[in-house]
């Protein structure tokens, strides 16, 4: 089955996927076209069509903010009865956005026939209510109940009660009121005179109750427009001398932008579009991390998200255990009724120590020690769940193995149900210590531990200092494989070392647990032919037998782990890899639609005059995908910061052949802010200070 190209918008809770023409006709081999809130298709149908005839495509896109979808349409030949209308004659132009919880819709159109045209215009419509996991193929148990459709003079609304008990509603608005209006149908009868034009508009308004207030095509336009223009110009600006980077910076932060989504708590990065737009933990806290140093407030908003939902207690249906972090939460009928175990699940083996950690690297980056204060008993709860429960059988390493058969098998960011196995492919039985996570504790214990002594926590300075010295000991001991030159993937439940060759690897370098001279063989391995695509780093090496480059996890390449390889690479001191991976994921913009990374791309070796060849189900956007290249250019550049020095640093920054300059503005420090320009020398980079406001020092080490 393959698949066929769609466009995806998105605002708040809300989201659409449509085709190029912005019609919304699912299919075997687009099933996810609709308008969706909540984990659920609010809207199953929106069509289009001339004289009962489809429109002719002749561009469509997504601007550059992502806010607005167009579509430039024409008629085919129509004969009718009165005249001949010649095809390409009547220009159709489709516009669409999203404002609050509403669709808004305009279709113009204009006659360049030299004479009068009359022409039926018919919209077809449905809803079908489906949940998100419906759609991905898991089985209903139970169903609600479609309501009778009240058609009024200009408005449609459909309803549907869930098994949930809960009544969802989508109510569809025409201006002007249509000439016919059925339960699923309505039809516009349009005169248009020479180089005439007529305009049509739909509001579609989804949610819990019928009667919203729906404010007007142009006025939610500005309104939505003047909300993300706000969001991205509260980020730190960054423009290059190659206007090809700029185009895919500029839509991976404006995929950033869209992604967020405003909680009682913050800004939180929804994952992507269309199967994870909802709050993740390892997701949003690794988005988080990704751009850290361009929007710190979405850290925020993050932690501040994550602590409120932090388990109190032991729920084995939900994985949850006193302190961890979710994993996920979902709002759909599925997950209300319990067919789906993600209303409030906590599957994840690594967003609790990722929590730690973001919290360090927050307090790094912006000096909020009040925010560092409002979180700290959820600390002590994370740390007291990586010490306690985390520790399965008691062995120094935190394991993972699932308490509910609706959970997840495998609990790290590779949770394929294969993605963990032993070199004869076999796979691991748990509990599973894996590699990375191993270093996600050492990491978030030495961030607890700093923060511990500015806090004046001498008890968790005490056990951070104790966990962190049997770690990295046993670490090294148990994990390297001297048989495949890395470490290993994982411990089984017997403790015996997975050894398989994979990206997991490569986080021991984020982290810092790796040893100087491992961190050595890795990144030779990484960026070996074994791995490295042309385009970035595969998940597995093409020499595991269980590697197969169109699979999710075994072999495919993801921009967000090719971005934490690089920081990591960067730790200790491999530029010449750092420029490497960012310069294939950059070629990879160039050839992806809107200079949109995926969530991941399969993993076959790049072949000339060829792009990479795309993952059919893969996210546009993916929040961690998008945040990747802002992680890959820190990376490159050397860029920390330290808040207690009220400094910003740069360690031996280095740029791409292609890249001759960097400007960097509004790059703020505590109080302080300044901008800065980077121009690079041959293998050298000169970081020039443009303008300073307040003390922050700029430190550049080479």
């Amino acid at each position: 089955m393959g698949s066929i190209k769609t466009y995806g918008i998105k605002e708040g809770d809300v989201f659409v996927i449509m085709n190029p023409l912005g019609d919304i006709y699912p299919t075997e081999v687009s099933p996810d076209q609709g308008l969706y809130r909540d984990d659920t298709r609010f809207l199953s149908r929106l069509e289009l069509r001339v004289e009962g005839m489809i429109p002719h495509l002749l561009s469509s896109t997504v601007k550059e903010d992502n806010v607005l979808f167009t579509a430039d349409l024409t008629n085919p030949c129509l004969n009718k009865s009165c005249c001949r209308i010649e095809k390409d004659t009547i220009h159709i132009f489709r516009s669409r956005f999203i404002h609050g919880h509403v669709l808004h819709e305009r279709i113009r159109l204009k006659n360049y026939n030299n004479q009068d045209v009359k022409l039926k215009l018919e919209i077809f419509f449905d809803a079908d209510y489906f949940d998100i996991f419906q759609l991905r193929g898991v089985k209903r148990k139970k169903k609600g109940e479609c309501l009778p459709v009240d058609v009024q003079n200009s408005r449609v609304v459909f309803s549907y009660r869930g098994a949930d008990r809960v009544t969802r509603y989508t109510t569809i608005n025409f201006s002007p009121q249509p000439e016919h209006l059925r339960e699923k149908e309505a039809v516009f009868q349009v005169s248009l005179p020479p180089h005439g034009e007529y305009e049509i508009f739909i509001s579609i308004a989804i949610g819990y109750g019928s009667d919203y207030a729906v404010l007007d095509y142009d006025r939610s336009f500005d309104i939505t427009t003047n909300r993300i223009k706000s969001i991205i110009c509260s980020t730190v600006q960054v423009h290059t001398s190659n206007e090809q980077f700029n185009d895919f910076l500029n839509r991976s932060r404006a995929d950033i932008c869209t992604l967020v989504t405003e909680t009682p708590y913050g800004l939180y990065p929804y994952a992507g579009i269309p199967w994870y737009s909802t709050t993740f933990g390892r997701d949003g806290i690794i988005t988080a991390l990704e751009c850290m140093w361009i929007a710190p407030d979405i850290a925020r908003g993050v932690l501040r998200f994550l602590a409120a939902h932090q388990a109190d207690s032991v729920d084995p249906d939900n994985d949850a255990e006193p302190g961890k972090i979710p994993h996920e939460i979902r709002k759909g009928e599925m997950a209300r009724t319990g067919e789906v175990p993600f209303a409030h699940y906590y599957g994840s083996v690594d967003a609790t120590p990722l929590f730690v950690i973001l919290t360090g690297e927050y307090f790094r980056r912006t000096g909020d020690l009040e925010t560092v204060v409002e979180l700290w008993d959820n600390i002590r709860r994370a740390l007291r769940w990586i010490k306690d429960y985390g520790d399965l059988d008691q062995d120094g390493f935190v394991e993972y193995q699932r308490h509910t058969e609706k959970g997840l098998v495998n609990q790290g960011w590779k949770d394929s149900h294969d993605s963990v196995f032993h070199s004869d492919g076999t796979l691991a039985k748990g509990p599973v210590a894996l590699v990375e996570v191993q270093g996600f504790v050492y990491q978030a214990w030495n961030n607890a531990n700093k923060l511990a002594r500015i806090i004046g926590d001498d008890e968790t300075v005490r056990m951070a200092q104790s966990m962190l010295r049997r770690l990295k000991s046993n670490f090294q001991r148990a994990f390297w494989s001297k048989k495949i030159g890395m470490y290993a993937l994982a411990l089984d439940g017997q403790n015996r070392p997975c050894e398989v060759r994979t990206s997991n690897a490569g986080y021991t370098l984020f982290t810092g647990i790796a040893t100087k001279k491992a961190a050595k063989r890795i990144a030779r391995t990484l960026l070996s032919d074994e791995f490295f695509t042309g385009w970035g780093i595969r998940t597995l090496s093409k020499q595991e037998v269980r590697y197969n480059p169109m699979s999710y996890h075994n072999g495919s390449v993801w921009p967000h782990d090719n971005a934490l390889i690089a920081l990591g690479l960067s730790r200790y001191g491999f530029k010449k890899e750092v420029l490497q991976i960012l310069t294939g994921l950059f070629d990879a913009s160039l050839f992806v639609e809107l200079h949109r990374l995926p969530e991941l791309f399969c993993g076959f070796e790049r072949r000339p005059g060829e792009g990479p060849t795309l993952y059919p189900v893969a996210c546009q956007p993916q929040a961690w995908a998008s945040a990747a290249v802002f992680l890959i250019l820190q990376a490159a550049l050397g860029l920390s910061f330290e808040s207690e020095t009220n400094s910003i640093i740069f360690r031996n920054p280095t740029l791409p052949y292609y890249i001759d300059a960097v400007e960097i503005h509004n790059l703020t420090m505590l109080d302080s802010s300044v901008d800065l320009f980077l121009e690079r020398y041959k293998d050298d980079v000169v970081v020039k200070v443009i303008k300073k406001e307040g003390d922050v020092n700029i430190v550049i080490y080479k």
